[in-house]
This record gives C-alpha cells, sequence and structure tokens, in this order.
C-alpha cells in the first residue's frame, strides 16, 4: 500500500491495516488512582496490609473495578477508587504508581500525558499533601528517564469538600517541579464549580491553568460556571455541551450562546469516550458528541480518564473514535497535535513534542505504508 492509499482509509478500513499501538498520542485526561494495574493494586494492599479487597486474583479484581464502574452513573462509578485510594497510602506506593503509569503510557504509544489526582485522599497513612505530591512527581520524572514519555501533573480538588484553597496553593507551590495545572473533580450534582472559585482566583493570580471536570454528569449550567466564573482554559468531558447545538433539518447548526463561545474561544474538550458510556455522560458511544464536535471545528481530543475502571487505554479510545466516526489518519495526526496545543506545558515543550515527535511519527507511519 502506497501513502495516498492509505491517506484515502477511514474508519474500520483504516483500522484493519494500522496498527494504533504505534500511533503517537497525547492524553490530557487520567486519573492516578483509576489507572492502577490490578496485580500493583494487590501487590500494594499485601504490602500495606489493605484489607478491604473483594479477592487477590489479579484477573478477578480486574473483572470486579470494570462491573462496578459500567454500571451507568457517576456515583457508583467512583466506588472503586476507595480501594486504588486506600492502596496509595505510602511514598513507595505513590511513585510506584506513578511509574507505572509513564510505563503503560510508553507501551501504548503516549509520546506526552498529563495525569491527575487529589493529594488529599493518600493522607490517610500520615503523609502530608507536600509528601505526596513529591512521591508522585519522583515516580513520574524516574519514568521519563526510562521510557521517555513526556508528563505534567494536575492537582485536584473535590467538589464536596471546601479546602479546595488548599489545594490550589499546593499547585502553585509545586508548578517549578511539575504541576502543571489545577482542577476541579468528584460528583457534579449539587456541587457547582463556583463555590470553588475563591481556590480559581488563587489560580490565576498566580498565571497558572485550569481544568474544570463540567457538564458530564450536569448540564450547561455546570459547563457556564467552570468558564465564566471559574475561568477554566480546558473542560473535562463536557458532554452536555451537545445540548446548546440543534442540527438543523438541512444538517447546519445552530448553536447557543455557550456552544459558541468554546467554539470561538478554542476551549479544548478533553473527551472519554468508554468513560462517559460508563458513568451515564453517554448513553450510546455512537451518538456521543465526540463526531459533532470534531467535525464542526471545536477542539476535542481523546482520553481515557481512568484505564483500570473503564478497561481501556488511548489504542483502544482511538480505535472506537476511528470506527464509530470514520476518522483518517489525517483526523488522527489533527487530532494529537491539538491535543499538544491544548497541553499545559510551557510553549516550547508543546512545540518541540509537535515537531520532534508528532509529525515525524505519523510522516514515518505513512513511508512504512
Amino acid at each position: 500500500m502506497d501513502e495516498a492509499d492509505l491517506a484515502a482509509l477511514k474508519g474500520k478500513d483504516l483500522v484493519a491495516v494500522l496498527d494504533f499501538r504505534k500511533l503517537p498520542k497525547v492524553l490530557l485526561h487520567e486519573h492516578l488512582d483509576g489507572g492502577l494495574r490490578p496485580a500493583t493494586v494487590i501487590e500494594l494492599a499485601r504490602e500495606n496490609g489493605y484489607k478491604g479487597l473483594p479477592t487477590e486474583d489479579a484477573g478477578e479484581l480486574a473483572a470486579w473495578f470494570h462491573r462496578g464502574a459500567q454500571r451507568g452513573n457517576l456515583p457508583e462509578y467512583l466506588e472503586g477508587f476507595a480501594h486504588t485510594c486506600g492502596v496509595m497510602q505510602s511514598k513507595s506506593a505513590l511513585e510506584r504508581v506513578a511509574y507505572e503509569f509513564i510505563e503503560d503510557m510508553h507501551e501504548d504509544g503516549v509520546v506526552y500525558a498529563e495525569v491527575r489526582f487529589a493529594p488529599l485522599l493518600h493522607t490517610e497513612g500520615g503523609l502530608s499533601q507536600d509528601e505526596v505530591v513529591n512521591a508522585v512527581l519522583a515516580g513520574l520524572r524516574r519514568g521519563e528517564k526510562d521510557f521517555g514519555v513526556k508528563w505534567g501533573l494536575i492537582i485536584c480538588a473535590l467538589r464536596h469538600l471546601s479546602d479546595s484553597m488548599v489545594a490550589a496553593e499546593l499547585a502553585i507551590r509545586w508548578r517549578e517541579a511539575g504541576v502543571v495545572g489545577f482542577d476541579l473533580a468528584g460528583g457534579e450534582s449539587g456541587f457547582p464549580p463556583k463555590k470553588h472559585v475563591d481556590a480559581f482566583h488563587a489560580i490565576q493570580r498566580a498565571n497558572f491553568h485550569i481544568t474544570i471536570h463540567a457538564g458530564e454528569a450536569f448540564g450547561l449550567e455546570s459547563i457556564w460556571q467552570a468558564l465564566q466564573y471559574c475561568g477554566a482554559h480546558r473542560l473535562g468531558h463536557a458532554t452536555r455541551l451537545r445540548d446548546d447545538i440543534h442540527v438543523m433539518d438541512d444538517g447546519s447548526l445552530k448553536l447557543g450562546t455557550l456552544a459558541q463561545y468554546v467554539l470561538d474561544c478554542r476551549i479544548p474538550l478533553e473527551m472519554c469516550l468508554y468513560s462517559n458510556l460508563h458513568t451515564g455522560a453517554c448513553h450510546d458511544l455512537a451518538q456521543h458528541p465526540f463526531g459533532l464536535f470534531f467535525r464542526n471545528g471545536f477542539r476535542v481530543c481523546l482520553n481515557t480518564d481512568d484505564r483500570l475502571m473503564s478497561d481501556t487505554t488511548m489504542t483502544k479510545e482511538t480505535i472506537l473514535a476511528t470506527e464509530l466516526f470514520d476518522l483518517s489518519l489525517a483526523d488522527l495526526e489533527r487530532l494529537n497535535v491539538s491535543a499538544m496545543k491544548s497541553a499545559f506545558a510551557p510553549y516550547g515543550n508543546r512545540l518541540q513534542v509537535i515537531f520532534d515527535t508528532l509529525k515525524p511519527g505519523y510522516a514515518a507511519l505513512r513511508s512504512e505504508a
């Protein structure tokens, strides 16, 4: 097959001939405590005396996480995190999980990854939040040294708690060491972003980066608040932005003011296909708004969210999107370049990944065909 033939392929035809694991990929939305290896969970539970696991068989444990996360609503999806966080309460455990995250990214063809977590959830063993962050950063740095994957760490505040300012200050304090931004995570319903506006103002005053989970389990109001109260630079999920878009009989779109603003301002939407199905943010993958957004110029990117819970990888997410929305190799390159443009890494670092890794990587795939 020559380069022109490969360029003409789309959807399932492209999936049939291309090794998607080799595609250079960029990941912006993954939770550190949602992507552990099942065997690691078991080993850490033994080492740290954690007794809460439902089984000590790695295959059975993986299946347990998958079943638990795929019940169609966000609160139940989040239940499995009690176990992953339960085994991530020591410096060595946190460093190991972070290191294995980078190794897994390398095996999955990811060349730049941003991973997020809430340090507060890892202090039950007596660690301070600064010690938690330092341990994770140590694992990420060691992983980069061994596998070459570039990364950034995002600190999460939790919507249902009132100490988001502590998390914001923590993120700012560690920004020179590898923390690249600040997020608000957890169940949306009943916990609007504007309740945490002081923390986001602190981040803004520090000239720092903001991404917020919004429009996953709650509607347009959550997205609007994330943008206009809290100053989000990116939106996590934002599937409910679809509610502000009307498809006319002739196929054209009529955008509400919020959707138009997101489009005009090139606000990145961190979309996670399998997770959105599992949490009930989307009830049919074929109708996921990713396709509508991508075809009409919104800045979207593919992500995994929680690889363990949703039994996914960036390769799986990319294959799924390619098949469902008839994507070409040029589309996939555009998605990943766009994701890298949207990363919270410094401008020069973004350019370096785009021009030294992404574009040569896609060029090589075309020449190999």
